[in-house]
C-alpha cells in the first residue's frame, strides 16, 4: 500500500515545466532588468513555523531544471520535524535563477510540508493504536503523485493511486445497478454479492476489491461476497464498533482471511482517536490533501 519516500524525478518533470511556464513564461522582467546577469547570491530556506518538512528533493530537482549551475544543499533530512526559525536548506547560484525560481520552489515546499505535517498530526492523535492513516483521491489535478508522496513522508499510508489500480465499489455504483437492473439478481443474492461476483470474473487476479458500506446489512453482504476490504462510510462510533465486531465474529471458510476494515467520512483531529479505538485497520482521510494548510517557509536571499 505504501509508496517509497523517494521522488521519481521523471514523474514530476511535466509539473515542473508547467510551473515554470505559468510563472516565468518569457522571462522575469523585474529581475532581468534590475539585477546584474552574473551576480552570485545565496538563499536560505527558513521555517517560519514548526512542522514536518517534505519536498526538499522536489525543490532540488526544480532548480536543476531552471539553472543547471544552481547548487542546492539540504541541511535537514526529508520528513523530520523542523522548528520555527530553523534553516532547512541553502541554495547558491546566479541571482536570476534564485529570484525567478523563488515562488515556484516555495509553492512546492510549503504545500508538501503542510500535507506531511497534517498527516503526522493525525498519526500522533491515534498513538499507540495500531491503525493506519491513509490518503484518498481528493488531490489537486496533476499533483497526486507529489501529494501522496507527502502523506508517506508524514508517516501515512497511500490508498489506491487512481481508478486503475484497485476496485472500490461505491454507493453510486450500487445505486445505478439497482435502478437500471443491470444484473439478474436472485432472491438469495444481494446487489453487493452480485457486483463482486461479476467483477471477479473480469478483473486480473491480485487486484484488491473494496466495497463501501453504510449499514450493517451492507457489511454482511460484503462479508458474504468475500471482498478484500470493507469501507465503513460516515458511520457513527457506535455503528463502527458494531461493524468491526461483525467482521471479527464472522464465520469464515477455512483458509479465508478476514477483510481489512476501513473508516472514512468526516474524520477530524478531534475524533480520529475515537474512530481508531473501534479497532478498524485503517482510516482514510481526504482532508490530508484537500484541506492541509501550507507550512510557512521563506527563502531569504543574500549576496
Amino acid at each position: 500500500m505504501n509508496r517509497k519516500n523517494k521522488i521519481e524525478c521523471e514523474k514530476i518533470d511535466a509539473l515542473i515545466q508547467l510551473a515554470i511556464q505559468e510563472d516565468i513564461f518569457t522571462g522575469d522582467i523585474t529581475t532581468e532588468n534590475l539585477i546584474p546577469e552574473n551576480l552570485i547570491v545565496e538563499g536560505a530556506f527558513i521555517a517560519k513555523e514548526s512542522g514536518v518538512v517534505a519536498g526538499l528533493p522536489v525543490v532540488e530537482h526544480f532548480f536543476s531544471k531552471l539553472d543547471k549551475n544552481v547548487f542546492f544543499k539540504q541541511l535537514v533530512k526529508e520528513g523530520v520535524f523542523i522548528h520555527k526559525g530553523e534553516t532547512i536548506a541553502v541554495v547558491n547560484g546566479r541571482s536570476k535563477g534564485l529570484l525567478s525560481g523563488e515562488r515556484i520552489a516555495l509553492n512546492f515546499l510549503q504545500r508538501l510540508s503542510g500535507i506531511a505535517t497534517l498527516t503526522a498530526q493525525f498519526i500522533e492523535r491515534i498513538k499507540p493504536l495500531n491503525t493506519f492513516i491513509m490518503d484518498t483521491r481528493k488531490t489537486i489535478p496533476g499533483w497526486r503523485y507529489l501529494e501522496k508522496y507527502a502523506v508517506a513522508v508524514g508517516g501515512g499510508v497511500n490508498h489506491r493511486m487512481g481508478l486503475y489500480d484497485q476496485v472500490l465499489i461505491k454507493d453510486n455504483h450500487l445505486d445505478i445497478i439497482k435502478n437500471k437492473v443491470l444484473f439478474n439478481i436472485s432472491s438469495h443474492d444481494s446487489i453487493i454479492e452480485k457486483a463482486v461476483s461479476f467483477l471477479k470474473q473480469r478483473i486480473k487476479k491480485g487486484i484488491l476489491i473494496e466495497v463501501e458500506t453504510r449499514t450493517l446489512e451492507e457489511v454482511k453482504n460484503a462479508l458474504a461476497a468475500g471482498v478484500d476490504i470493507i469501507l465503513f462510510d460516515n458511520m457513527s462510533i457506535q455503528l463502527l464498533n458494531d461493524a468491526v465486531k461483525l467482521v471479527k465474529e464472522w464465520k469464515y471458510n477455512e483458509g479465508k482471511r478476514p477483510p481489512l476494515t476501513e473508516a472514512s467520512g468526516n474524520i477530524t483531529l478531534e475524533n480520529v482517536h475515537l474512530v481508531a479505538q473501534t479497532g478498524v485497520d485503517r482510516i482514510s482521510i481526504g482532508a490530508l490533501t484537500h484541506s492541509a494548510m501550507a507550512l510557512d517557509i521563506s527563502l531569504e536571499i543574500s549576496i
